[in-house]
């Protein structure tokens, strides 16, 4: 009985220690299995960076492409044809004194009030304009030239194809006492944005000015269409 009992005894041990073994090898199968679970969180964290970079790159071109030249250039034509385009993106140039052919007439509609019209003729090859005022000084027969002074008015766009006039005029007030003091010979012109000068002869039969030079206005160039 005694060495029946021990065998038993012993063949319980070997039992027990075939349990642990065949535990250990499936703990060992759970860290594998854990390491492989890893590896496949890892792929997929990758391809998911992949993804989100080539979004980012989609997105740049997509700007890039938004960004395309054209409306600049529109609105330098919009800008351009707005100042008299005369071609895309290009402006009417002033006109230039040597472009120009210009006269003086008595334009005065009564006896009170004195008005001398200057014409302005684009006798070159291209459109030009002439908008703005034009200065002018007043040539006296003691030789002194006197400066006239803008009346109040807006100045009106004045563009003009070869062939085209404008026009300006003085006005003043009739001295009817012929006491004037004032004795015009010539009438300096200096074209709107311009700086060489044309010297016109006083017309004839024009009212004598009442008061002095600086009683004389000159008005903005404008079409005689």
């Amino acid at each position: 009985m005694k060495y029946t009992r021990i065998a038993a005894l012993a063949a319980v041990g070997v039992a027990a220690s075939l349990s642990l073994t065949a535990c250990g090898g499936n703990g060992s199968g759970k860290v594998s299995s854990s390491k492989g679970s890893s590896s496949s969180s890892s792929s997929s964290s990758e391809d998911g960076s992949t993804a989100e970079s080539g979004s980012a790159s989609d997105s740049s071109k997509s700007t890039a492409d938004d960004a395309k030249p054209g409306s600049g250039q529109d609105t330098e034509a919009r800008a351009g044809a707005a100042n008299g385009a005369t071609g895309t993106g290009g402006k009417v140039k002033f006109c230039r004194t040597q472009d120009l052919a210009i006269d003086a007439r008595d334009a005065a509609t009564d006896e009170a009030s004195g008005r001398i019209d200057i014409t302005m003729v684009n006798r070159g090859s291209a459109t030009c304009s002439a908008t703005g005022f034009a200065g002018v000084d007043i040539k006296d027969a003691d030789n002194t030239s006197n400066p006239i002074e803008r009346g109040h008015a807006q100045p009106r766009i004045t563009t003009l194809k070869p062939g085209d006039a404008a026009v300006f005029n003085l006005a003043y007030d009739i001295d009817s006492t012929g006491d004037s003091l004032a004795h015009p010979t010539n009438i300096l012109v200096t074209p709107p944005n311009e700086t060489h000068t044309v010297s016109l002869k006083w017309p004839a039969g024009a009212g004598e000015i009442k008061g002095a030079y600086t009683d004389v206005q000159v008005y903005p160039t404008h079409t005689t269409k």
